[in-house]
């Protein structure tokens, strides 16, 4: 079935899902199924194989969640639902939509597992007994082999983003999963693309799928500016301080995930001077129109809101819109920051984005045909002036007032008594009136200078977030020319169990590094040396040197000796451990580029 829109279904109920689902789906924000979820849930629920084309941010994570919970046994222990996922952070967030649809659903336990997480936890939690288990397939298989994850109750395997799977290097391992599922269970694939290989893994594990085609037509209002700010070194509430501090806007929308949270973000900017109010789903219609009606006549900066209780929220004055927790569905991030640019006014959205969120940035830039441009925090100077101006009409303000002479009469007796100008007075008044908010904030620390590149030899360049080495015009994965490797050094080796493709995994969710640029990997006793593109930036070092695998920070350090492997502190004066790497299915056991020179290795990835 090919569907671009939902037919005669207009709502939920239309889809036959239980009461306890839709109470949720109410719960969240729901208001009618998106083309996706309502061309796949009823085919899921009959327990039919999908076959799903649509793009990121449709809405297809409820698609197969919704069907997946109609059909849990909580009774039974063992997993009945496996989502495969290419990243860790898409994988925590589907997790995270299984764990807010069920929330009905007592007892019912989902598990995410990927590499660079504590295996032992995963151990513990798998004992425990877990219904849906989303995950990476490296750390998956892993667990298959150990023979601690058991699928033969396993219902429905899903395999969402295949073809970012494929791009990653994952499709020897998926299809090494779908080997162990049973025959009996329901597949449900979905991908943006179909390329060969995909139609190939359809064609070869599908049954007579139904065919699921959406093309998404999502766009935002041209009235409104959009900028996000990636998330580092500041919190989110000083940022958010900041920007209130120095934006110019009139009415504001904070949206933020959950109910809990707009009471404590609301507390936190009150005490800050603010005038902020929580608006969410459990306040009733009286105090919430209250609050709304406030908003309106502008006895209120903003209101801090959850998606639920912001619907259909028409406020003239409501000039900007954050989003201080980026939104999951791509749909609800249009719905959030239509709430202004309204009539052929200006509006401007800002979106707080994590590091580890930046894939959900690229997924609604994408799916909203439209480009975030990255913005700075207001700067120190900015905030003192800023600061120095309010503070100045405050005291304007005292200026006018008609009792003021009772005032004069003890500045002028300070005066005299401790021969202080009244300049000085003033000053230790004004110091004594700031002193809980300062003029002044505390100087912000120099950023560490970045080592000049050669264009030639290295490229930081920052598509969407994510480090690409120079690759001339390379467009697809067969078209990548050769690119210059620089060896680094790992502080986990043989003595933590570590295997090649968990130091992989780790590496590309961490750094946001795709794998085909992930080169050799050798494992000696007390650590190891994996080969990355040359003139890695600092930053994603960083983030690689607090990066845990088997609970260990892999401590990355640039320059490896190429040509001793590091044997200077190698227990086995330099030699590997007799216990070779762990093969995959291939029997591959290291990732070997080409080389070329002496000291540096080009590689063409496969």
């Amino acid at each position: 079935m090919s569907e671009d829109s939902t037919g005669s279904v207009s709502t939920f109920a239309d889809l036959n899902l239980p009461k306890h689902i839709l109470k949720a789906i109410t719960r969240v924000g729901y208001e009618s199924p998106s083309p996706i979820q309502a061309a796949t849930i009823p085919a899921l629920l009959k327990g039919g194989d999908v076959l799903g084309m649509a793009q990121t941010g449709t809405g297809k994570t409820a698609a197969f969640a919704l069907p997946i919970l109609a059909n849990i046994d909580v009774k039974k222990s063992k997993p009945q639902a496996l989502v495969l996922c290419p990243t860790r952070e898409l994988a925590l967030q589907v997790a995270e939509a299984f764990q807010a649809y069920a929330a009905d659903i007592k007892g019912f336990h989902v598990m995410p597992i990927y590499g660079g997480h504590d295996m032992r936890a995963q151990l513990r939690g798998l004992q425990r007994g877990v219904h849906v288990i989303v995950g990476t397939p490296g750390r998956l298989l892993d667990h298959l082999d150990r023979r601690s994850l058991d699928l033969s109750e396993l219902k429905t395997l899903v395999l969402d983003e295949a073809d970012e799977m494929l791009r990653m290097g994952f499709n020897e391992d998926v299809e090494a999963i779908l080997e162990k599922t049973p025959n009996t269970r329901q597949i449900a694939l979905f991908s943006a693309t179909m390329p060969p290989p995909i139609r190939r893994v359809a064609d070869k594990y599908l049954k007579n799928p139904e065919e699921v085609r959406i093309e998404t037509s999502v766009t935002t209002n041209e009235n409104i500016e959009q900028h996000y700010w990636l998330v580092s070194g500041t919190n989110k509430l000083e940022a958010l301080t900041r920007i209130l501090e120095v934006e110019e806007f009139d009415g504001m929308i904070v949206f933020v995930r959950t109910k809990t949270s707009t009471v404590d973000l609301a507390e936190k900017l009150n005490a800050r001077g603010f005038s902020a109010s929580p608006l969410n789903g459990d306040m009733n219609q009286t105090l919430r129109q209250r609050t709304v009606d406030q908003l309106k006549k502008g006895q209120l900066d903003m209101v801090i809101a959850t998606d639920v209780a912001a619907r259909g929220l028409d406020v003239e004055r409501i000039s900007h819109v954050l989003n201080y927790d980026i939104p999951y569905d791509d749909e609800a991030y249009v719905h959030r920051i239509g709430r202004t640019g309204r009539a052929g006014r200006k509006g401007k959205a800002i979106l707080f984005v994590a590091p580890r969120e930046r894939r959900m940035l690229r997924s609604i830039e994408k799916t909203t045909r439209q480009k975030i441009s990255q913005m700075q925090l207001p700067s120190r100077d900015e905030l003192i002036d800023r600061r120095a101006t309010a503070f100045k009409t405050s005291v304007l303000e005292g200026l006018n007032n008609e009792d003021k002479g009772f005032f004069q009469k003890i500045v002028a007796e300070l005066c005299h008594e401790q021969e202080a100008s009244p300049e000085d007075i003033a000053a230790a008044l004004a110091y004594l009136l700031q002193k809980d908010r300062p003029l002044l904030p505390p100087k912000e620390k120099p950023k560490a200078k970045k080592p000049e590149q050669t264009h030639k030899e290295r490229s930081k360049d920052s598509k969407d977030g994510k480090y690409i080495p120079n690759l001339g015009n390379a467009q697809t994965l067969r078209e990548y020319p050769e690119i210059v490797m620089e060896r680094f050094r790992l502080a986990v080796g043989h003595k933590d169990q570590v295997t090649p493709r968990e130091i992989v995994g780790a590496i590309a969710n961490e750094a946001d590094i795709d794998g085909c640029y992930i080169g050799q990997i050798k494992i000696y006793d007390n650590y190891s040396t994996v080969d990355l593109p040359a003139g890695m930036p600092n930053e994603l070092l960083e983030t690689l040197k607090k990066t845990r695998v088997k609970q260990r920070q892999l401590n990355i350090e640039r320059g490896a000796d190429s040509s001793t492997d590091g044997k200077e502190n190698d227990s086995n004066n330099g030699k590997p451990s007799n216990r070779p790497p762990r093969a995959n299915k291939s029997g591959e056991k290291s990732r070997k580029p080409k080389r070329t020179g002496e000291g540096k290795k080009k590689r063409k990835p496969d």
